[in-house]
């Protein structure tokens, strides 16, 4: 076996090609919209008073392609996987039916469906299914 041949029977690589094909196709900038955190102590947030605040996460690389009513977003498992630990969600897949949507270019789109792509065991990509906001 040579390097190359290693590297895609790794997890890493193939995480890595799958980043790689996904920049090669024209990535667009995507963005998860998510719930901020509470702030503990705050009188007007446990009373329910306070307005409610959103954080914008990058989901990049991705690729992005809208049929009709339908929308469909490719995203890089390895930054999900980032997002999933640095947020403190259980899953990728909690971390997408709690997001608000997700904002490409200036509409945002709601998640309807997501499906993780595996090779090898590991999950180098997930596929969303997004409803295009109402106009």
């Amino acid at each position: 076996m040579n390097a190359s041949t290693d590297l895609l029977q790794s997890g890493d690589g193939v995480m890595r090609c799958a980043d790689a094909v996904m920049r090669a196709a024209g990535g667009v900038s995507v963005l998860l919209r998510i719930a901020a955190p509470a702030v503990s102590g705050d009188d007007a947030e446990q009373l329910g008073l306070a307005t409610p605040e959103f954080q914008d996460m990058p989901l990049g690389p991705a690729t992005f392609r809208q049929s009709g009513s339908v929308a469909k977003l490719l995203v890089s498992g390895s930054t999900v996987q980032v997002l999933v630990g640095s947020l403190g969600y259980d899953s990728a897949d909690v971390l997408f039916e709690t997001a608000v949507g997700v904002l490409i270019g200036d509409l945002l789109y709601k998640i309807t469906n997501s499906i993780a792509l595996q090779a090898m065991g590991t999950v180098y990509s997930y596929a969303l299914t997004l409803v295009p906001p109402v106009r």
